[in-house]
């Protein structure tokens, strides 16, 4: 279900980032704030449990800047 998740969030910022460059910044932002509070509260968590829901936070917050980016340029790509 989270997998689900990330994944619409990574497909919308990019979709986004391809139709309205200067507008799909502030969906990437709230996704980071959301991604940030979830690596940090996993942080908390003792041991090597903690490290992994850290890690998986951080890798998703990621993959969705880097679908952003992509979009933007595919965008920057047209010839129009």
């Amino acid at each position: 279900m989270v997998i689900g998740v990330v994944v619409a969030i990574c497909i919308l910022l990019a979709i986004l980032g391809f139709l309205v460059p200067s507008l799909s910044n502030h969906a990437r932002r709230g996704s980071d704030k959301g991604f940030s509070a979830g690596q940090r509260a996993g942080g908390k968590a003792p041991g090597p449990v903690g490290r992994l829901l850290s890690k998986s936070f951080g890798k998703s917050q990621r993959a969705a800047d880097k679908s952003h980016s992509a979009g933007k340029e595919a965008r920057a790509k047209l010839p129009f």
